[in-house]
């Protein structure tokens, strides 16, 4: 099976924090690239970050500053740390990867967390 499970979204006021998790669901294989997308009610899903597996990380110009992708290699996880939250930020997001499986090549998805910033 080839699952990304994510958590860590809620409700926070304008200025709070949240850290976003995304993990595999039973190990099944090695986190590489990760990329932090979101959507937003009624707007298309856009990437907010990106971590290599060379933790290179890379921001959308809307977050740069403000949020923060890291992994931790040994847990074979990815967080996505937002600071300094706005309401524009509103958004369920979605921690996504590829991977080679059963001589596939796919494209994985979490199953998306909430995050609501309240002004």
């Amino acid at each position: 099976q080839v699952q990304l499970v994510e958590s860590g979204g809620g409700t926070v006021q304008a200025g709070g924090s949240l850290r976003l998790s995304c993990g595999v669901a039973g190990n099944t294989f090695i986190i590489e690239t990760m990329g932090w997308f979101r959507q937003a009610p009624g707007k298309g899903r856009e990437l907010v970050a990106s971590i290599t597996a060379g933790d290179a990380t890379n921001y959308a110009d809307a977050v740069k500053g403000r949020f923060i992708a890291s992994r931790d290699s040994a847990a074979n996880m990815v967080f996505l740390e937002m600071n300094d939250l706005k309401t524009e930020d509103t958004a369920v997001y979605y921690c996504n990867t590829h991977t080679s499986w059963n001589r596939k090549y796919l494209e994985v998805w979490g199953q998306g967390t909430q995050v609501t910033v309240s002004s």
